[in-house]
């Protein structure tokens, strides 16, 4: 027959293995968490970029007339190179701007009657529709992230280390068109 005082020591031993355990299970769930918004960052700025270099296709096209094209093109080249406080911002008034462009009279009719009209018109449509679920995605991954982040075993013990507060990215991101 064993002591009790060892029935005890190892209540107490598994007890502390499943708080371990428990802990480390929590820290690489965040460290999930935190890659997937990295991610999906990564997958947003490309559909970003993919979209200005979009806009500066159709502004470059000669589809358009001279000055719709200039405001088309310093829309999509600010969007392409601000800073990180500003990017929303541009990405906005480029999305405005498409949508400026797009909502012009008889814009997609004439637009869609030139040879290589259809093909910008539908690569810009895609575009934009993947900047809305790129956004969303990685809004998504960001409140996930939050969420996690607020528990109150994450801020006793500092589980995210280092790692920065996710930020949403907040656009207007309406998709151009009819």
């Amino acid at each position: 027959m064993l002591p009790d005082w060892f029935y005890d020591a190892l209540f107490v031993t598994a007890l502390l293995f499943l708080l371990g355990a428990y802990v480390s299970w929590r820290a690489t769930r965040l460290d999930r968490l935190h890659v997937r918004v990295e991610t999906a960052r990564a997958a947003l700025d490309a559909a970003l970029v993919r979209r200005s270099a979009v806009a500066l296709e159709l502004a470059a096209s000669r589809l358009l007339d001279p000055a719709t094209s200039l405001v088309l093109a310093t829309a999509a080249h600010e969007a392409r190179t601000a800073d990180a406080e500003a990017r929303e911002f541009a990405e906005s008034d480029l999305s405005r701007a498409l949508r400026a462009v797009v909502d012009q009279p008889d814009f997609t009719a004439n637009v869609s009657a030139r040879p290589d009209g259809p093909a910008v018109l539908d690569e810009l449509a895609a575009a934009s529709a993947k900047v809305v679920y790129a956004r969303s995605f990685y809004n998504d991954a960001v409140a996930s992230a939050r969420t996690a982040r607020r528990k109150l075993l994450v801020r006793v013990l500092p589980l995210a280390g280092r790692a920065a507060w996710p930020d949403f990215f907040e656009i207007d991101d309406a998709p151009p068109g009819p």
